[in-house]
């Protein structure tokens, strides 16, 4: 099975695989419609000129059944990574994240259902938002989900979370595939949608079916123009235009972040691995930091003098932490992450200043999520 679907593949995790897998000997095809959001508006990105002399490439988009069609044709493998991915924009751009993250995945299902095809392998990436909050843990009631924390809490400054039952305060534990799906964006709930549409349809099928739920993926390459995603990339622009950084809620808030090459990785081997077929598997570096050591380790690799201010602002549907179990990707994948945060972190400042500097979008993005009443 030498040849390979990537949609989204002149995207930030698709062109890191593309060059990877092309290495490994693979034929690549990808089909992307080269979003402006992600390669801007000249759709002359850094990430699309290091694969577009390498793979076939198809200008298209998933939302059109036609584009899939043509881009299936001689394939073995699909591996669908487009997506829409911003999780504050899918709270107002509820049509959009449907139409390209569900019904463009639909149209593949539905190809896959009902015309000759000679797909035999498919990888989706899923997401950490499934999960929306992660799991903890009560010492009254043992193992807990918590729902979305509220409003008239964070407008108090109670950031923390708490037993729905009993009122203590939880435990933050690691979460694992096994944990309760609860999804707290539209963007969660649409990566959830995809996720169990291509594991049903891959067992209804025959055709074996592999969820990756990356974290928060960063490194090389990631767009530093897009103001909606990768928290890295907005801080790092920020700080390199001279603009302080709001950090929401009280700066204790975490996330796992992974490095691209890792995540790579981790899809090399539920690609290749039939003891992958038909599971789900946190893709993550298993290590919770929080968003104010992120700030401050930024900030000291750029070696600036800008303000680090915790706000106490807050945006409606944010998670307050949720980090990966990688016991299941360990233990059936070989699965270890080779990058540390700070190796990691370090390797990517060192990218983001070979670049030019680019102009600062955040506060556009936050005036519309404000105008939308999703930040406090």
């Amino acid at each position: 099975m030498k040849n390979i679907l990537i949609t989204g593949g002149a995207g930030f995790i698709g062109s890191h695989l593309t060059v990877k897998l092309v290495s490994k000997g693979y034929n690549i095809t990808v089909l992307d419609n080269l979003s402006k959001q992600i390669h801007g508006e000249n759709q002359d990105s850094v990430l699309y000129n290091s694969i577009k002399d390498q793979v076939t490439f198809i200008l298209g988009d998933v939302c059109n059944k036609l584009d899939w069609k043509k881009a299936l044709k001689g394939q073995d493998i699909v591996i669908h990574l487009a997506a829409e991915t911003g999780t504050g924009q899918s709270m107002y751009e509820i049509a959009r994240y449907n139409e390209v993250n569900v019904l463009g995945t639909s149209h593949l299902l539905d190809i896959l259902a009902n015309e000759n095809h000679s797909i035999k392998k498919i990888l989706v990436a899923s997401s950490r938002s499934i999960y929306g909050e992660g799991k903890y843990l009560c010492k009254n009631d043992a193992e807990v989900f918590p729902e979305q924390r509220r409003d008239i809490d964070m407008a108090k400054g109670k950031f923390n979370l708490f037993c729905n039952k009993c009122n203590e305060p939880l435990q933050l534990l690691a979460t694992d595939e096994d944990s309760k799906a609860n999804p707290s964006s539209i963007y969660g709930i649409t990566k959830l949608q995809q996720e169990q549409m291509i594991l049903l349809m891959g067992k209804t099928l025959g055709i074996p079916a592999v969820a990756l739920r990356y974290q928060n993926v960063y490194g090389p390459g990631q767009s530093l123009s897009n103001p909606y995603t990768g928290i890295l990339s907005i801080f790092s622009t920020r700080l390199l235009n001279g603009n302080d950084i709001d950090v929401y809620e009280d700066g204790a808030e975490s996330r796992d972040f992974i490095f691209i090459d890792d995540v790579v990785d981790a899809t090399v081997l539920a690609l290749e691995k039939k003891e992958a077929n038909h599971l789900t598997f946190n893709v993550g570096s298993g290590v919770a930091v929080t968003v104010l050591q992120l700030a401050n380790t930024l900030k000291s690799l750029y070696n600036s003098d800008v303000e680090i201010k915790i706000s106490g602002k807050y945006r409606l549907g944010d998670i307050r932490h949720n980090y990966a179990d990688l016991s299941k990707i360990k233990n059936i994948l070989g699965f270890n992450p080779k990058f540390t945060f700070k190796a990691g972190v370090a390797k990517f400042v060192e990218w983001v200043q070979t670049q030019d500097i680019v102009q600062d979008e955040y506060e556009t993005s936050i005036k519309k999520l404000k105008v939308k009443g999703l930040i406090k």
